[in-house]
């Protein structure tokens, strides 16, 4: 296993101490540490158990329960493409099958060069303005902006390949 940054362990470790103390703290402790290195490694769980007096275990279970969670570092760019129901019947699947070969990414991984993850995710609220896709967080819906969202991945690759 690779071992983490010293500066990735000092920020587990202040968050860890920061909540331990509070009423119902893993949740807590892992969305914040989410937040902070963009995925959950195995040495956070490690800190959390031993901090709440829970197994490891149980925190894993946790973390792997939660979508939202992950255990893998994600790319420079998170794109998340809805296939619920509406927007499958929408075409999404077309739509991920295209980010997937313009950014070489396979499905609910990441890049080879670390500048894109792909998450197929379910429902994300936005029915009316199906299919849905977003990056970074922004939304993305109906054909008009599927075009802008179009132009964003190649401006992403471009950005990228001049650096």
């Amino acid at each position: 296993m690779k071992k983490l940054k010293q500066e990735y362990l000092d920020k587990i470790d202040e968050i860890v101490a920061k909540h331990k103390d509070e009423k119902g703290p893993m949740k807590l402790m892992l969305h914040e540490i989410q937040d902070n290195l963009g995925y959950i490694p195995f040495e956070a769980m490690e800190k959390i158990s031993k901090a709440i007096n829970v197994p490891v275990s149980k925190v894993y279970g946790v973390v792997t329960f939660y979508s939202q969670f992950t255990t893998e570092p994600k790319g420079k760019h998170v794109i998340s493409v809805c296939l619920g129901t509406a927007c499958y019947v929408n075409g999404s699947q077309t739509i991920l099958d295209l980010l997937c070969e313009m950014t070489g990414c396979e499905v609910n991984s990441t890049s080879p060069d670390g500048l894109f993850s792909i998450d197929a995710t379910r429902c994300v609220g936005a029915c009316g303005l199906a299919p849905v896709v977003s990056v970074d967080g922004t939304v993305f819906g109906c054909s008009k902006q599927l075009e802008d969202l179009k132009m964003l991945v190649l401006n992403y690759l471009k950005e990228d390949s001049v650096c």
